[in-house]
């Protein structure tokens, strides 16, 4: 085959793709599949009214965030150093005990949707370790999501903003799921 024929079959292969409005070339993935796995922790900060900055969970946070394709989730997060109960029974802790633990940890559930529009996740808890949050659902608009960074924002419930950076557990080799180039648009991401 010639360098005429092979460049003549390439633009035509190219402009096939461009025009085909279902080709994996041309479609993205809604931000809910985009969620779809498991994030680890980076950072978790409240920014106070005041404009001070709190770390609850310390400067090397610990935590999990999973979202899985039906659209549940869980969340767990905690301070790396959080204090031993010294009685080794969780129900015999001291107040100053549970009062450490509390404030260091937070862990819930329930279910989740995503307006794309808005950038928007709206997590409508079933259960959590601070009841105080079941009274709504819990709003936080996507501020930057790569495929190995998700950050967003959420209103806090003593005032200020929370702002959570996550990143992406890896898969199998270690690679991160990485949608648009090694997914074949036929697939779901929630297949795998």
């Amino acid at each position: 085959m010639n360098r005429g024929s092979v460049l003549s079959i390439s633009a035509m292969t190219m402009l096939g793709l461009a025009a085909l409005p279902n080709s994996a070339i041309s479609q993205q993935w809604s931000l809910k599949d985009q969620l779809v796995g498991t994030w680890t922790l980076a950072s978790w900060e409240h920014v106070l009214p005041n404009g001070s900055k709190v770390q609850s969970y310390g400067t090397n946070p610990k935590g999990i965030v999973v979202f899985d394709a039906k659209g549940r989730f869980f969340l767990m997060f905690a301070r790396p150093d959080l204090p031993k109960i010294a009685s080794n029974a969780p129900a015999t802790a001291t107040s100053e005990e549970a009062k450490n633990l509390l404030a260091g940890s937070i862990a819930y559930f329930g279910t989740y949707g995503v307006n794309d529009a808005d950038r928007v996740i709206s997590l409508r808890l079933e259960a959590s370790t601070f009841p105080n949050q079941l009274a709504s659902d819990q709003n936080g608009t996507i501020t930057s999501l790569t495929v190995d960074e998700l950050q967003y924002e959420m209103t806090a419930l003593a005032g200020g903003k929370i702002i959570i950076a996550l990143k992406r557990e890896a898969l199998g080799c270690g690679r991160a799921r990485d949608w648009n180039a090694i997914v074949p648009r036929g697939f779901s991401p929630h297949e795998l």
